[in-house]
């Protein structure tokens, strides 16, 4: 399959392969967000040898007979006889003196655990050979804890790795290449399911429906991801109870910590706390707080920020055992078609017009920047309520307010008034109102309004 994205990603690492010098870098992300493809695509492009090697959750000694193998076909040599991984280390730094040379060590955190002092062995071989050597040494890892503690201060490593690359998944527009071949509407669906994952996006049949690549990948006993979701909570958390209890409250709707706490029975606020900061560093849940209020805690809502997991939790977890006796057209019909179609599904593309806004401030094309993006919170109190505007810039002329609408009819100018009207009784000042319409307009894109479709989004 051709190559996907990471277009950025490809130029920060070719431009650390073109130099001279000896570089060190560090690329770490989730499991599955397309790490080992992006180092391998980028070694296809690049005239350097390469060394690829993906270290095993074994035995030093097994993990040194084995890149023996490598370098013997890579060098064509005999196979050296290695006492120890710096042995084999010092071999290639000593080798990439005449000639670059590219050396790749997927799943470094395995090398860890299994070699004493790893680190601090790569850091003498890279001060060792500082001056001479062209070695373009990548570091990968999945494990996202131990690869950021690379870069802490009381690590050997650190101050000598060049370029860091936390390889987050694709937003919408990246993700939707994937599956070109499908209406915007459906890109909209898929993505609302699959996410950012490039693995999981591989998996899409375009010969399916929407319906049928749901069902064929995880609504349906023995999906090829029926497991993917506790697995990799498994590989990454060691008492897991607590992590599916906070993502089935988070799945439900509830967003506010002490919300969270009580629809779920983690034992205790400080399990609550623990669990909920590991999910985050894993980027599997984000803390939210509004930009009107970032300070204040009462504030601060969570979301689950991975789409499988969302849909896991909300549809397959809850309802196993039903899954597990029924058919799956019932299955589906029953428990996943209505609400995925008014609720999930106009919830996600929330988050993706989110993703377009910020697509097109990064590329420079608003006409004026914002420098930040997420909620608004209102309080009114002459009338006794409060609540938030889900989509709000800031920029330096002030607030532009935005409306998501995935619905079958177009948004006419009364939907349109009506919703200025209900932002103006707030109390909260916008210069500019944006909508987001599935289904287009009947509205006049015209003064202080900005109209966008699916098609705007795609394009």
């Amino acid at each position: 399959m051709k190559f996907v994205g990471r277009t950025e990603q490809r130029k920060k690492l070719h431009r650390m392969l073109e130099g001279e010098r000896q570089t060190v870098s560090l690329i770490y992300g989730r499991r599955r967000v397309g790490k080992s493809e992006l180092i391998k695509q980028v070694l296809r492009e690049s005239d350097i040898p390469g060394i690829y090697y993906e270290c095993k959750q074994t035995t030093e000694w097994n993990n040194v007979d084995s890149l023996a193998v490598l370098i013997a076909g890579e060098f064509h040599l005999p196979k050296p006889a290695f006492g120890n991984m710096e042995e084999v280390l010092d071999f290639l730094f000593q080798r990439s003196c005449q000639n670059s040379l590219i050396f790749v060590l997927d799943e470094y955190s395995y090398l860890r655990d299994c070699v004493k002092g790893m680190d601090s062995i790569l850091q003498s071989l890279i001060d060792k050979y500082h001056d001479r050597s062209r070695i373009r040494l990548i570091l990968c890892g999945s494990f996202v804890d131990a690869m950021q503690s690379l870069l802490f201060v009381e690590n050997p490593l650190y101050g000598r790795i060049d370029l860091t690359i936390n390889l987050k998944p694709m937003d919408y527009f990246e993700s939707a290449l994937f599956y070109p071949a499908f209406s915007d509407e459906d890109k909209v669906r898929l993505y609302s399911v699959f996410g950012g994952i490039p693995y999981f996006n591989k998996l899409i049949d375009p010969g399916l429906t929407v319906r049928e690549n749901i069902t064929e990948l995880i609504a349906a006993p023995g999906a090829r991801l029926e497991n993917e979701v506790s697995m990799y909570l498994r590989s990454e958390i060691s008492r897991p109870i607590n992590a599916n209890e906070v993502f089935d409250a988070l799945s439900r709707g509830f967003s506010k910590y002490s919300d969270i706490l009580s629809q779920s029975h983690v034992s205790s606020g400080p399990a609550m706390v623990d669990v909920l900061d590991k999910l985050i560093r894993m980027e599997m849940v984000e803390r939210q707080a509004p930009l009107n209020d970032e300070n204040n805690r009462k504030k601060v809502s969570y979301r689950i920020v991975d789409n499988l997991s969302l849909f896991y939790y909300r549809y397959i977890f809850r309802y196993l055992s039903q899954m597990n006796v029924m058919e799956s057209e019932t299955f589906y019909d029953r428990y996943i078609k209505e609400d995925f179609e008014t609720q999930y599904v106009p919830h996600i593309f929330e988050i993706i017009c989110k993703q377009y806004l910020i697509r097109l401030n990064r590329r420079g094309l608003l006409e004026e920047p914002f420098e930040k993006i997420g909620k608004y919170y209102y309080d009114d109190p002459i009338r006794k309520r409060n609540g938030e505007f889900d989509i709000v810039t800031r920029d330096a002329k002030g607030y532009i307010f935005y409306e998501a609408k995935f619905r079958r009819e177009p948004v006419s100018a009364e939907m349109i008034r009506a919703e200025i009207r209900q932002v103006e009784e707030s109390g909260f000042s916008c210069y500019k109102y944006g909508f987001f319409s599935r289904a287009g307009f009947t509205a006049k894109q015209e003064g202080n309004l900005i109209l966008i479709t699916l098609e705007d989004m795609y394009r």
